[in-house]
Protein backbone atom coordinates (compact mmCIF):
# COMPACT_ATOMS: atom_id res chain seq x y z
CA UNK A 1 0.00 0.00 0.00
CA UNK A 2 1.37 3.68 -0.28
CA UNK A 3 2.82 6.16 1.72
CA UNK A 4 0.83 8.93 2.43
CA UNK A 5 3.00 12.18 3.78
CA UNK A 6 1.12 15.42 4.88
CA UNK A 7 2.79 18.65 5.12
CA UNK A 8 0.72 21.52 6.52
CA UNK A 9 0.39 24.63 8.95
CA UNK A 10 -2.26 22.99 10.73
CA UNK A 11 0.26 23.44 14.00
CA UNK A 12 0.16 20.52 16.62
CA UNK A 13 -2.06 22.19 19.18
CA UNK A 14 -5.18 22.23 17.54
CA UNK A 15 -7.40 19.28 15.90
CA UNK A 16 -6.57 19.72 12.80
CA UNK A 17 -3.92 17.08 12.11
CA UNK A 18 -5.35 14.49 14.28
CA UNK A 19 -9.05 14.73 11.97
CA UNK A 20 -6.98 14.50 8.87
CA UNK A 21 -5.00 11.62 10.24
CA UNK A 22 -8.48 10.12 11.26
CA UNK A 23 -10.39 10.18 8.32
CA UNK A 24 -7.76 8.66 6.51
CA UNK A 25 -7.68 5.82 9.22
CA UNK A 26 -10.96 5.41 9.04
CA UNK A 27 -11.37 4.65 4.82
CA UNK A 28 -8.27 3.05 4.69
CA UNK A 29 -7.48 1.60 8.17
CA UNK A 30 -4.25 -0.15 7.07
CA UNK A 31 -3.08 3.37 5.70
CA UNK A 32 0.78 3.95 6.09
CA UNK A 33 0.90 8.02 7.10
CA UNK A 34 3.84 9.87 7.40
CA UNK A 35 4.02 13.66 8.82
CA UNK A 36 6.99 15.82 7.07
CA UNK A 37 5.85 18.61 9.07
CA UNK A 38 2.76 20.74 10.60
CA UNK A 39 5.03 23.76 11.70
CA UNK A 40 4.87 25.64 8.47
CA UNK A 41 4.15 29.11 9.53
CA UNK A 42 0.61 29.92 8.53
CA UNK A 43 0.14 30.41 4.41
CA UNK A 44 4.14 30.34 3.88
CA UNK A 45 3.94 28.82 0.24
CA UNK A 46 7.64 29.30 0.28
CA UNK A 47 9.18 27.31 3.15
CA UNK A 48 6.35 24.76 2.59
CA UNK A 49 7.47 24.07 -1.09
CA UNK A 50 11.26 24.09 0.01
CA UNK A 51 10.92 21.39 3.06
CA UNK A 52 8.44 18.96 0.57
CA UNK A 53 11.16 19.38 -2.34
CA UNK A 54 14.22 18.20 -0.13
CA UNK A 55 11.26 15.58 1.57
CA UNK A 56 9.91 13.88 -1.43
CA UNK A 57 13.08 13.10 -3.21
CA UNK A 58 14.31 10.25 -0.22
CA UNK A 59 10.50 8.44 -0.53
CA UNK A 60 9.58 5.67 -2.70
CA UNK A 61 7.53 5.56 -5.62
CA UNK A 62 4.54 5.54 -5.44
CA UNK A 63 4.14 7.61 -2.35
CA UNK A 64 1.47 10.36 -1.88
CA UNK A 65 1.69 13.85 -0.39
CA UNK A 66 -1.00 15.66 0.73
CA UNK A 67 -0.23 19.45 1.12
CA UNK A 68 -2.09 21.65 3.51
CA UNK A 69 -0.86 24.75 3.25
CA UNK A 70 -2.93 27.60 1.69
CA UNK A 71 -5.86 25.38 0.42
CA UNK A 72 -8.68 27.50 -0.29
CA UNK A 73 -9.88 26.66 -3.77
CA UNK A 74 -10.94 29.36 -6.11
CA UNK A 75 -10.96 29.69 -10.49
CA UNK A 76 -7.62 30.37 -10.33
CA UNK A 77 -6.19 28.22 -8.06
CA UNK A 78 -8.49 24.86 -8.17
CA UNK A 79 -7.64 21.68 -5.64
CA UNK A 80 -5.52 19.60 -8.01
CA UNK A 81 -3.30 16.19 -7.99
CA UNK A 82 0.19 15.84 -10.00
CA UNK A 83 2.08 12.97 -10.96
CA UNK A 84 5.80 13.36 -10.92
CA UNK A 85 9.09 11.98 -10.62
CA UNK A 86 6.40 8.71 -9.80
CA UNK A 87 4.97 10.54 -7.06
CA UNK A 88 1.53 12.00 -6.83
CA UNK A 89 0.93 15.14 -5.20
CA UNK A 90 -2.53 17.11 -3.87
CA UNK A 91 -3.25 20.42 -3.01
CA UNK A 92 -4.00 23.78 -4.22
CA UNK A 93 -2.39 25.31 -7.15
CA UNK A 94 -1.14 28.31 -5.62
CA UNK A 95 2.27 28.08 -6.76
CA UNK A 96 3.53 25.97 -4.20
CA UNK A 97 4.12 22.59 -6.54
CA UNK A 98 5.65 25.13 -9.17
CA UNK A 99 8.26 25.70 -6.49
CA UNK A 100 8.82 21.82 -6.08
CA UNK A 101 9.34 20.82 -9.44
CA UNK A 102 11.76 21.37 -11.65
CA UNK A 103 9.11 20.99 -14.92
CA UNK A 104 6.11 20.58 -15.59
CA UNK A 105 4.06 17.12 -14.17
CA UNK A 106 3.68 14.33 -16.39
CA UNK A 107 -0.30 14.32 -15.08
CA UNK A 108 -2.11 17.39 -13.77
CA UNK A 109 -5.63 17.42 -12.70
CA UNK A 110 -8.20 19.35 -11.49
CA UNK A 111 -9.99 17.53 -8.60
CA UNK A 112 -13.59 17.27 -9.11
CA UNK A 113 -15.07 15.28 -6.82
CA UNK A 114 -18.00 15.96 -4.16
CA UNK A 115 -17.05 16.32 -0.53
CA UNK A 116 -19.13 14.93 2.35
CA UNK A 117 -18.99 18.43 4.20
CA UNK A 118 -21.24 21.11 3.66
CA UNK A 119 -18.64 23.33 4.96
CA UNK A 120 -15.38 24.37 2.66
CA UNK A 121 -12.92 25.23 5.41
CA UNK A 122 -11.46 22.02 5.76
CA UNK A 123 -9.58 21.01 2.47
CA UNK A 124 -7.57 19.12 3.63
CA UNK A 125 -9.88 16.67 5.54
CA UNK A 126 -13.09 16.97 3.23
CA UNK A 127 -11.36 16.39 0.02
CA UNK A 128 -7.76 15.82 -0.09
CA UNK A 129 -7.86 13.02 1.47
CA UNK A 130 -10.63 11.43 -0.46
CA UNK A 131 -8.49 11.91 -3.80
CA UNK A 132 -5.41 10.40 -1.35
CA UNK A 133 -7.63 6.79 -0.43
CA UNK A 134 -8.47 6.97 -3.96
CA UNK A 135 -4.82 6.59 -5.45
CA UNK A 136 -4.07 4.61 -2.47
CA UNK A 137 -6.44 1.84 -3.63
CA UNK A 138 -4.96 1.75 -6.70
CA UNK A 139 -7.45 4.59 -8.88
CA UNK A 140 -6.47 6.41 -11.73
CA UNK A 141 -5.64 10.12 -11.45
CA UNK A 142 -7.26 10.98 -14.33
CA UNK A 143 -11.16 9.54 -12.57
CA UNK A 144 -10.51 12.07 -10.18
CA UNK A 145 -11.31 14.90 -12.38
CA UNK A 146 -10.60 17.16 -15.50
CA UNK A 147 -6.82 17.10 -17.12
CA UNK A 148 -5.31 20.99 -16.69
CA UNK A 149 -2.29 22.05 -19.01
CA UNK A 150 -0.47 23.76 -16.73
CA UNK A 151 0.60 24.57 -13.24
CA UNK A 152 0.40 28.27 -11.73
CA UNK A 153 3.81 29.85 -11.86
CA UNK A 154 5.40 31.06 -8.87
CA UNK A 155 8.96 32.81 -9.47
CA UNK A 156 11.53 31.66 -7.55
CA UNK A 157 14.74 33.74 -6.19
CA UNK A 158 17.60 33.09 -8.21
CA UNK A 159 20.93 34.11 -7.48
CA UNK A 160 22.78 37.14 -9.53
CA UNK A 161 26.36 36.31 -11.39
CA UNK A 162 28.72 38.77 -12.54
CA UNK A 163 32.10 38.24 -13.73
CA UNK A 164 33.72 38.08 -10.18
CA UNK A 165 31.12 37.80 -7.48
CA UNK A 166 27.80 35.46 -6.85
CA UNK A 167 25.03 37.47 -5.12
CA UNK A 168 22.33 35.08 -3.26
CA UNK A 169 19.64 35.42 -0.31
CA UNK A 170 18.97 33.40 2.35
CA UNK A 171 16.50 31.10 1.25
CA UNK A 172 15.44 29.18 4.61
CA UNK A 173 16.18 29.01 8.49
CA UNK A 174 16.42 25.31 9.73
CA UNK A 175 15.19 24.27 13.09
CA UNK A 176 18.89 24.50 14.05
CA UNK A 177 19.26 28.25 13.09
CA UNK A 178 20.93 27.40 10.34
CA UNK A 179 21.23 29.77 7.22
CA UNK A 180 20.73 27.84 4.29
CA UNK A 181 21.00 30.11 1.18
CA UNK A 182 20.09 30.04 -2.65
CA UNK A 183 23.44 29.26 -4.09
CA UNK A 184 24.34 25.50 -5.03
CA UNK A 185 27.37 23.83 -4.78
CA UNK A 186 27.24 22.71 -8.39
CA UNK A 187 26.85 27.14 -9.22
CA UNK A 188 29.48 27.97 -6.71
CA UNK A 189 32.22 25.70 -8.18
CA UNK A 190 31.52 26.62 -11.77
CA UNK A 191 31.94 30.27 -11.23
CA UNK A 192 34.82 29.78 -8.18
CA UNK A 193 36.85 26.91 -9.50
CA UNK A 194 39.90 27.41 -7.78
CA UNK A 195 40.11 30.73 -7.43
CA UNK A 196 40.38 32.24 -3.97
CA UNK A 197 36.68 33.57 -2.44
CA UNK A 198 35.59 35.41 -0.15
CA UNK A 199 31.87 34.85 1.59
CA UNK A 200 30.37 37.70 2.76
CA UNK A 201 26.78 37.59 5.28
CA UNK A 202 26.51 40.55 7.21
CA UNK A 203 29.74 41.74 9.03
CA UNK A 204 31.23 38.15 8.62
CA UNK A 205 33.39 37.00 5.70
CA UNK A 206 34.60 33.30 5.11
CA UNK A 207 37.52 32.09 2.77
CA UNK A 208 36.91 28.68 3.51
CA UNK A 209 34.61 25.88 2.93
CA UNK A 210 34.74 23.25 5.70
CA UNK A 211 32.84 19.34 5.10
CA UNK A 212 31.15 19.75 8.79
CA UNK A 213 30.12 21.54 11.70
CA UNK A 214 32.92 20.22 13.78
CA UNK A 215 35.69 21.28 11.56
CA UNK A 216 35.37 24.44 13.34
CA UNK A 217 35.43 25.09 17.25
CA UNK A 218 32.33 25.17 19.17
CA UNK A 219 30.62 28.57 18.33
CA UNK A 220 32.98 29.69 15.32
CA UNK A 221 30.79 30.57 12.52
CA UNK A 222 31.21 27.52 9.22
CA UNK A 223 30.60 27.48 5.95
CA UNK A 224 29.59 24.45 4.09
CA UNK A 225 27.11 22.65 1.42
CA UNK A 226 24.00 21.08 3.28
CA UNK A 227 22.93 18.06 2.80
CA UNK A 228 20.70 19.28 0.14
CA UNK A 229 23.62 20.94 -1.98
CA UNK A 230 23.02 24.14 -1.53
CA UNK A 231 25.10 26.77 0.41
CA UNK A 232 24.86 26.61 4.24
CA UNK A 233 26.39 29.29 7.26
CA UNK A 234 25.76 27.99 10.90
CA UNK A 235 27.31 28.04 13.79
CA UNK A 236 28.93 25.16 15.35
CA UNK A 237 26.82 23.86 18.26
CA UNK A 238 24.85 28.07 18.19
CA UNK A 239 22.18 29.53 16.43
CA UNK A 240 23.09 31.36 13.33
CA UNK A 241 20.42 33.21 12.71
CA UNK A 242 20.02 34.97 15.89
CA UNK A 243 23.58 35.23 17.02
CA UNK A 244 24.15 36.72 13.37
CA UNK A 245 21.37 38.75 13.33
CA UNK A 246 20.29 37.49 9.40
CA UNK A 247 16.96 36.70 8.40
CA UNK A 248 15.41 35.04 5.22
CA UNK A 249 15.53 37.27 2.19
CA UNK A 250 19.03 38.37 3.73
CA UNK A 251 21.61 39.14 0.80
CA UNK A 252 25.00 36.94 0.76
CA UNK A 253 27.65 37.48 -1.17
CA UNK A 254 30.76 35.26 -2.88
CA UNK A 255 33.25 37.47 -4.56
CA UNK A 256 36.43 35.76 -5.83
CA UNK A 257 39.61 36.43 -8.20
CA UNK A 258 39.68 36.50 -12.13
Amino acid sequence: MSLITLISDWGLNDYYTAAVKGMIYKHLPKANIVDITHEIVPFDVNAAAYILKNAYKNFPDGTIHVIGINTEESLNHPHIVAYYDKQYFIGTDNGVLSLVFDHEPEKLFVIDILQDSPNFTFSGRDRFVKAAVHLAKGGKPEELGTEKVMLTNKMTFEPTINEDMIKGMVMHIDTYENLITNISQNLFREKVKNKKFTISLRSINMKMIHDSYGDVSIGEVVALFASNGMLEIAINKGNAASLLGVAEKDSIIVEFNQ
